[in-house]
């Protein structure tokens, strides 16, 4: 098994790249150990020193380490980790569920949702990450998003989230007022 690498925005957050899917259905998020019991994928890593936070996306897996800690000491235990879990062939999630969606069915909110999926999202995976859409309030026009993967805690990523999403979000939906990043 051949594991392509790829450098993100942020500095403690490395892609890498399996060759074959990880969670085609919906994109899952490991931030503590704790979490990752329900993931074989994300137990192993978790496994290795260094390793505060996995997210894996339809076909590669972001792993994200502590500061102190220098890619080429932890690199080769994460290509382990992976190899071995995805040629066991044993299921990487122990449930069939992904990320709870907001339930945006009608309105400003499914329109904001659309273009969350349709074109943030997308986007922000080439960089390892992902956005979720997690609501709207009409009362301020505040549009609330959960940033997951290399996009939590990425020094561009208040750029990104004011400059580029609000920009966009503002400019299709009028009601839109301001974007902000939530727990």
């Amino acid at each position: 098994m051949f594991i392509q690498t790829e450098p993100t925005p942020n500095p403690n957050t490395m892609k890498f790249l399996p060759g074959r899917e990880i969670a085609p259905e919906a994109p899952r998020e490991f931030t503590t150990p704790e979490e990752a019991e329900m993931s074989a994928l994300a137990k192993e890593l978790f496994a290795v020193d260094g390793v505060t936070g996995v997210f894996c996306g339809a076909d590669y897996v972001s792993v994200s380490k502590d500061e102190t800690v220098d890619w080429p000491h932890i690199k080769p235990a994460i290509f382990g980790a992976l190899m071995d879990v995805l040629q066991s062939g044993a299921p990487l999630f122990a449930d069939s569920d992904g990320e709870a969606e907001y339930d945006a069915d009608s309105g400003p909110a499914k329109e904001i949702k659309e273009i969350i999926d349709t074109r943030v999202r997308p986007a922000v995976a080439r960089d390892g990450g992902d956005i979720i859409f997690k609501g709207f309030d009409q009362q301020t026009g505040v549009v609330a998003l959960v940033m997951r993967g290399a996009c939590a805690g990425c020094p561009s990523s208040t750029l990104t989230l004011k400059a580029g999403i609000e920009n966009l979000l503002k400019h299709y939906v009028p009601e839109v007022r301001e974007v902000v990043a939530v727990g």
